[in-house]
Parts: C-alpha cells; sequence; structure tokens
C-alpha cells in the first residue's frame, strides 16, 4: 500500500477509466480539469507528443500547486505507420481509424507528468498491439455502438472491438485502457519517501 506521506494527488484528467485505475490501486485524489488547446510541434513523433501533451496539460497550473501537492497530467496517442492517431471528430474520420488498424500492429503511447511546485518528472510506457482483419459491418456496428470519440485510435480496449478484434498484446493492459499504472504506482512510490 502507497503511503503518501501527507501528499494530496491532484489529477488533472476527466477520465472514468483513469479515475477507476487510482481507486483500485488505493491511491486517493482529487480531480482538478483545466482547458488545454492540446496542439503540438508537427515534427514531433510517437512518444515525443504524448510527452509534450502530458506537460501542457500540466503547464496550465503553473502557480496553482500547494507544496505538498503532486499534480497528474497524462496523454495517449496510438501511433501507427508513422502517424498519430488523436480523438475521431466523426464517425468517418473513426471508421478511417479503425479501418487503418485493421490487420496491423500499432503502438499505444501513454506519457504521464508528475509535477510539484519545484520538480517535474515525465514517464511513458509503450505497449504493441494487434488486430485481426475487421470486417466492414464489424467497424460501424463498433461506432454506431459505442460512439468512441473520446479516445485516441477512436478505440477502447476495454469495449467490444478490444473483445472480439484483439489478437495479441505486448507490454501493459492497463496503459492500452489510459494509464500505465505500474509506472504510475512506481514513480509515485519513489516520490513521496
Amino acid at each position: 500500500m502507497l503511503n503518501l506521506n501527507h501528499h494530496t494527488i491532484i489529477l488533472a484528467s476527466g477520465s472514468p477509466r483513469r479515475h477507476q485505475f487510482l481507486k483500485e490501486m488505493g491511491i486517493p485524489f482529487e480531480v482538478r480539469l483545466k482547458s488545454v488547446d492540446e496542439i503540438y510541434p508537427l515534427e514531433l513523433k510517437g512518444s515525443e507528443i504524448s510527452d509534450y501533451l502530458a506537460k501542457l496539460k500540466a503547464d496550465a497550473f503553473d502557480g496553482a500547486l500547494k507544496k505538498e501537492e503532486i499534480l497528474i497530467t497524462s496523454d495517449t496517442v496510438v501511433w501507427h505507420n508513422g502517424i498519430s492517431l488523436a480523438k475521431a471528430a466523426d464517425a468517418e474520420e473513426a471508421y478511417e481509424m479503425i479501418k487503418a488498424l485493421s490487420g496491423d500492429w500499432h503502438e499505444v503511447i501513454t506519457s504521464v507528468c508528475f509535477t510539484t511546485p519545484n520538480s517535474q518528472k515525465v514517464v511513458n510506457e509503450i505497449t504493441r498491439v494487434k488486430f485481426r482483419d475487421l470486417s466492414d459491418e464489424e467497424i460501424r456496428y463498433y461506432i454506431n455502438t459505442y460512439k468512441p470519440y473520446d479516445k485516441a485510435g477512436a478505440y477502447g480496449i476495454q469495449e467490444w472491438i478490444g473483445l472480439t478484434g484483439i489478437e495479441e498484446i505486448k507490454g501493459s493492459y492497463p496503459n492500452v485502457v489510459g494509464l500505465p499504472t505500474q509506472l504510475v504506482y512506481k514513480t509515485l512510490s519513489a516520490m513521496v519517501k
């Protein structure tokens, strides 16, 4: 069990999946949200994108943290054939993303930024995921039923498409859901000693 030694964890995420992970890990936290335009320099690739965006989300809290507070911000990127697949704007964009991932490997990269008033540390985890060949009918069914517009790569591994369409995973499963839980626990443990 993690002893926070009087530290308060601030989670800057509205994601119910991230909230659930911290609860299940036994880490008490407060949620504080700030709006951030998630725009990054186009030359960044893979983990550079998620690292940059996790830090950008932390920058919104500059000067707002007390000394015992640890802010956690994070960002997940789906990286496929040199392209970052962010959240889909609509059903057609979601279809194009999932169609591109069908029958192929991709990387799910989650970066987590830990910020205190006087320090900052960014860690990331990369998980490789392979979809089987998905039919157009299956892709449309998933999008129409689950409306996965709040998820990088337009899919949630914990939903129907993950249960029926993913053949293989190399690395952390929670990372694909949205938080590299083991890495978060290990990093926090080192910070609160």
